[in-house]
């Protein structure tokens, strides 16, 4: 079986799944199955796959048709300009997220000295991308789970930023320390009877810590604006997703 053969096995089977995507995800599993970019894929569609490899292959095609979301089984995730180590225990990033950054950047010069602190960190996405933009800020990201937590110190020393982010395993609630000119978050925000609705690679694989917030919605985000007033400086700035 060559490549190309092997792409249109994944996509079949996926399009039975009614996964959007069928073609380009068949192309990313191949490729991650063979350790090569999708582009190299497609200039050698005729090349030979083992039968090791195509069995791998296989299994990755059955948990996408399983609709696990791709960003999982492939354990990576694109976001504002840089690639993250991503797994079941964090919420996927979002393009709409990077506005966060956008807004942080647009307000700031390149060598602003602010102190900045991200609430419910998860990937680490968010600050590290801020923190790549702004190296001279003083950031500190919170998470509630530790093994969020380990996976954005991860993702930090993946972009070389250990040293330049404070990583806390607390609930917002328990943190009293300094004064910060910004506060970001992206705060769970789906009311609790909402979630059944969700697409079911949301839904049966995203951590619910991070999806569901009470019956209207809103437990995070309250939580958040009154906490951030006691951790704001005199005209700082609370920046988050809703």
């Amino acid at each position: 079986m060559n490549y190309l053969q092997a792409i249109k096995f994944g996509s079949k089977i996926l399009k039975k799944s009614n996964v959007y995507n069928y073609n380009l995800d068949s192309e990313l599993l191949l490729a991650n199955t063979l350790n090569i970019t999708r582009e190299k894929v497609l200039i050698n569609l005729q090349s030979k796959i083992s039968l090791n490899d195509f069995d791998y292959f296989k299994r990755l095609i059955l948990r996408r048709y399983k609709k696990e979301p791709i960003a999982y089984i492939l354990k990576k995730k694109e976001f504002w300009k840089n690639l993250f180590f991503v797994n079941k225990n964090v919420l996927i990033p979002r393009p709409e997220t990077e506005l966060i950054v956008d807004e942080i950047l647009s307000i700031t010069e390149i060598t602003s000295r602010k102190k900045i602190l991200d609430i419910g960190t998860g990937t680490g996405c968010i600050i590290i991308s801020i923190i790549k933009e702004r190296p001279n800020f003083h950031a500190t990201a919170l998470d509630i789970s530790k093994k969020a937590i380990n996976i954005a110190k991860y993702n930090a020393k993946m972009h070389h930023l250990l040293n330049k982010i404070k990583f806390v395993n607390i609930d917002v609630d328990k943190f009293q320390h300094n004064k910060y000119d910004f506060i970001i978050s992206n705060p769970p925000y789906i009311k609790k009877f909402d979630l059944k609705r969700l697409e079911d690679n949301v839904r049966l694989f995203e951590p619910k810590l991070a999806l569901e917030a009470g019956i209207n919605g809103l437990n995070g985000i309250n939580k958040l604006i009154l906490k951030s007033k006691l951790l704001l400086k005199n005209k700082g700035k609370l920046v988050f997703e809703i």
